[in-house]
């Protein structure tokens, strides 16, 4: 014990010994942000590819997609309800996440599924890109979207038909998986 501590004060530090606690001034260290990825495949005869980044903060999920292989124009862009991507046409992710059995609508409605995240954008080269907030996401808790899909359709989302919007057959999708949390 005593050769130890001898040799811990002979460290090179200047006698300063180097934690791992929070900051001095009793300030707390930083969490880990909670982030969780979507790698978006196509389904059966489309070319969409991409990725979808939601980041936890504290006014619900920041979402950041970027896609390539769209048709030009909008298309809908939802959370789905089981994370299966196994069928060739996407139906196995099953319909939007609604967790609180709201009707569908579009991203800026009071009452909706949680899932409806609205349309994204193509541009002439088939390339789209989205960034929200949006409060009725989270990654942790009873309503986590972890382990869910997302799905992006062919056609615009018209935010009243139900159960899901008109937007056409599922041309691509991704399961949600947690890349970082806070411990």
């Amino acid at each position: 014990m005593v050769a130890a501590a001898g040799l811990a004060g002979c460290s090179g530090t200047g006698g300063k010994q180097e934690t791992s606690g929070p900051p001095a001034g009793g300030d707390e260290a930083i969490p880990t942000p909670i982030i969780a990825v979507a790698e978006l495949s196509p389904t059966q005869g489309n070319d969409v590819r991409g990725t979808v980044i939601f980041s936890q903060e504290s006014d619900g999920v920041h979402v950041v997609a970027n896609l390539t292989g769209l048709t030009p124009g909008e298309h809908g862009f939802h959370v789905h309800e089981k994370g299966d991507c196994s069928a060739p046409d996407g139906s196995s992710a099953g319909g939007h996440f609604n967790p609180t059995n709201m009707p569908h609508a579009g991203p800026d409605a009071a009452q909706r599924h949680a899932g409806d995240l609205g349309n994204i954008t193509a541009d002439a080269k088939g390339e789209g890109h989205y960034d929200r907030v949006d409060s009725h996401l989270s990654l942790e808790g009873d309503h986590a979207i972890v382990g869910l899909s997302v799905i992006v359709h062919g056609g615009k989302d018209d935010f009243t038909s139900q159960p899901s919007g008109n937007a056409g057959p599922r041309v691509a999708c991704g399961v949600i998986e947690l890349k970082s949390a806070t411990p």
